[in-house]
């Protein structure tokens, strides 16, 4: 079974890219100028969310340095530690729905520091896999689109991570723990 998943794996982006304008240019579509076009199309959105990530970026700078982001943990660390929870993970928890790349970075750190194969890893990389950056999704393509009324969509997207954090503490330290 692993060699079969191994063989779809390696041979799947290949496939699909012989495939794709194969059949385009079989449908008699003009791949070429069409790709063009998309291009096009992705320089303007590129172009229409840079603001937006901007901002973004600068509330989370603000967060980080004002330090917001320490009261909270200085919180709610005490209440993880009676869990059990390990509280090197929480901050991970309050970042990744704000930032990719900060949150990328933190757990790139833990797994330094504690090790790949540790229990604080292992919960890092699941909440790394099993949450999104919800604040930055929100922000940059719900401001690209011109949505201004995401509010139903922040609080489903941060009660998913949220479960998503609590699901993957509860499966690592059952399973790893």
């Amino acid at each position: 079974m692993l060699q079969l998943i191994s063989l779809i794996s390696a041979w799947a982006i290949p496939v699909m890219i012989t495939f794709i304008p194969l059949y385009a240019y079989y449908r008699k579509v003009p791949v070429y100028d069409s790709f063009v076009g998309g291009a096009k199309e992705g320089f303007g959105t590129a172009i229409a969310v840079i603001p937006h990530l901007v901002g973004m970026l600068v509330a989370i700078s603000v967060f980080r340095a004002s330090g917001a982001l320490d009261f909270l943990m200085g919180f709610i660390a005490p209440l993880l530690g009676r869990l059990g929870v390990p509280a090197e993970v929480l901050p991970l928890g309050l970042l990744r729905p704000l930032t990719g790349t900060g949150s990328l970075a933190y757990t790139t750190d833990l797994i330094r520091v504690h090790g790949p194969d540790s229990l604080i890893g292992m919960i890092a990389s699941t909440i790394q896999g099993s949450t999104d950056t919800t604040l930055y999704v929100l922000t940059v393509y719900f401001g690209a689109v011109g949505i201004r009324n995401g509010r139903y969509a922040l609080k489903v997207g941060l009660f998913s991570d949220l479960i998503g954090f609590i699901a993957a503490i509860a499966v690592c330290m059952l399973v790893f723990g």
